[in-house]
């Protein structure tokens, strides 16, 4: 009797000793991570956005290229030479509105325009917006909106990319989770089919009744249906892994074997880390995060059209002066509006201003919009790093509880194993405390998984702060 009873308690002893899988393919949590942050497609996406924003800042800059333009043109109808012009031009535009600009004119013919000159003439001249345009031009905007638009982008991308990274790790401690509960159950049925081999034993030698076997044989088969299922959990939740595990050129990582964590949920430095993490939070600024940056930057520009659509309340005065010198003559532009000259002044004043109106109306709506959207944003914030904060320490606590519990069951399990061998107890009252060990044993690796998930939601959390 007495071997009989080490022979129930010995496996207990053991539960967590063994190990599976030893010489097969394992990778860790960080090995993991770092493979979706450098193969992932998402994450290489996101790179790509940035990169997009960045050539639409170069696309704003070309508003403000200087033009060359040039043009040949003849005409002769019956033998008579109307015209024949050759002319080059240069045109800069400039910061402030203002555009300079150049030109050689050449021209011939027997049948130009009176207004048009004959021979080579040179052209120097500037426009100047008087009204309209002065301050804040679309050139300016689209510029302005650009460099806006690359900084929503890079806040928007690290935002998306560590969503990515955290639902990554997130799955790889699921599966862990579901890789010990498998390891579990394993070890539980090789237990009792030794419980089963050594009940039959005694049953031969006469000192257990007949339905002790028929106790145990039902106890491993109800186990091994378990163990069945927790291996179809391991096997879904590789599944979900593989989906994370790609390789260059946007390859798929085929699994050839089957892989296995070399982290486990007992022992990780999340355990002694979280305080530190939690202060860590705690002394961020939330309009820091890159979220609300995203926010402040959309600000920015929706900002900048607003000050765009306010130019379209000021009249359109545009001032043009342009310095003639015909080719092979001295220059002669002083005083300006003496000789050699031209200008004009042109003036557009819609009279009743709806349009504008309108635009600037609109423009300061999207303005209030966007400042409700920044509140809501920094409130979502600060809830979900309560929420984390919250079930980091909660579970943290279970876990203890948890431990707790199940060594108080492995102790009741114990007594009924020594009640059993005096005689005392049953084989039913056996499997009843030991499914109590295994259902105290997996809900202890379910919190530890939820511990572990809170956990890398406030990491990741963190990681969206700039300072």
């Amino acid at each position: 009797m007495k071997k009989q009873n080490k022979i129930l308690l010995l496996p207990f002893l053991l539960f967590f000793t063994l190990g599976f899988a030893q010489d097969s393919l394992k990778i860790s949590s960080v090995e993991f991570v770092n493979v979706v942050k450098n193969y992932h497609p998402l994450a290489l996406k996101y790179q790509l956005q940035n990169k997009i924003a960045e050539a639409e800042i170069t696309k704003a800059r070309g508003g403000f290229d200087p033009v060359l333009a040039g043009k040949l043109g003849e005409k002769n109808i019956g033998g008579t030479k109307y015209y024949e012009q050759k002319n080059l031009e240069l045109g800069i535009p400039t910061w402030y509105g203002i555009d300079l600009h150049g030109s050689y004119n050449q021209l011939d013919g027997e049948k130009l325009n009176n207004s048009d000159t004959k021979g080579g003439l040179y052209q120097f001249g500037i426009t100047v917006p008087l009204a309209k345009n002065l301050i804040y031009d679309k050139r300016r905007a689209m510029l302005d909106q650009a460099k806006f638009a690359l900084k929503m982008t890079e806040a928007e991308q690290t935002v998306l990319t560590n969503e990515l990274l955290l639902e990554a790790e997130n799955t790889y401690w699921q599966w862990v989770q579901d890789y010990e509960i498998y390891q579990l159950k394993s070890k539980i049925v090789a237990i009792n089919k030794n419980r089963l081999k050594l009940t039959k034993k005694t049953f031969e030698f006469g000192e257990k009744p007949a339905i002790d076997t028929i106790e145990a044989l039902s106890q491993l088969q109800n186990l091994e249906l378990l163990q069945s299922d927790a291996f179809l959990s391991f096997v879904k939740s590789t599944q979900q892994l593989q989906l994370f595990l790609w390789k260059d050129g946007q390859q798929l990582y085929e699994l050839s074997e089957m892989i296995y964590p070399s982290d486990n949920l007992a022992e990780n430095l999340a355990y002694s880390d979280f305080e530190f993490l939690i202060n860590n939070v705690n002394a961020k600024q939330i309009n820091s995060h890159q979220s609300i940056l995203y926010y402040n930057q959309k600000q920015n520009t929706l900002e900048s059209e607003r000050r765009l659509k306010w130019q379209s309340f000021l009249p359109k005065l545009d001032f043009t002066y342009n310095f003639f010198n015909k080719e092979n003559y001295p220059s002669d532009f002083l005083p300006l509006f003496d000789n050699n000259f031209q200008y004009g002044l042109k003036l557009e004043v819609p009279l009743f201003q709806r349009e504008a109106r309108a635009n600037y109306q609109m423009a300061k709506l999207k303005l209030n919009l966007n400042q409700i959207d920044t509140n809501l944003k920094i409130r979502e914030l600060e809830v979900k790093i309560e929420t984390y904060k919250n079930e980091i320490l909660n579970y943290h606590t279970q876990i203890d509880l948890s431990k707790n519990n199940l060594q108080n069951y492995n102790r009741l399990l114990y007594a009924e194993e020594t009640r059993y061998s005096n005689g005392e107890s049953s084989l039913f009252l056996i499997n009843s405390r030991e499914n109590k060990v295994i259902e105290s044993q997996e809900k202890l690796i379910s919190i530890r998984t939820k511990f572990m998930k809170s956990f890398n939601k406030l990491k990741w959390m963190k990681e969206n702060f700039t300072f």
